[in-house]
């Protein structure tokens, strides 16, 4: 290996989110398709791109990366959450409902998995 290396997605992902809430979504699209393209498996990555792409009112452009994202790790909070806003958005409320009851199953495996850091957040409330 040369004594360049490429940066790690989380540092582009970074990067690319800071483009965006600077204004410059283009900018922020951009890097993470180029990351993209070269790491394609970048959960990560794909799911930033969602949520630019939604905050852009790009639903079409939102979904596909969210499914990417969801292909991934279907189990994600995260990205379930990002389908279901999606859906409700592009007008079916089923498919909706079906990623929103998935993103809840996704939450509450977390708290079965995590119990201390749930009663940490009951604690602050």
């Amino acid at each position: 290996m040369g004594q360049f290396q490429k940066a790690p997605i989380t540092n582009i992902v970074e990067d690319a989110t800071f483009d965006f809430t600077m204004g410059d979504a283009e900018a922020g699209i951009a890097k993470l398709q180029a990351a993209l393209a070269e790491s394609p498996d970048a959960f990560e990555a794909w799911h930033a791109l969602c949520e630019i792409f939604y905050s852009e009112k790009r639903y079409d452009e939102a979904l596909q990366a969210a499914e990417k994202a969801h292909a991934l790790r279907p189990d994600d909070l995260f990205v379930n959450t990002s389908l279901s806003r999606i859906w409700l958005e592009k007008g079916s409320k089923e498919k909706a409902e079906h990623f929103g009851a998935q993103a809840r199953m996704a939450g509450w495996k977390e708290q079965i998995q995590n119990p201390d850091s749930e009663q940490g957040q009951a604690d602050l409330a």
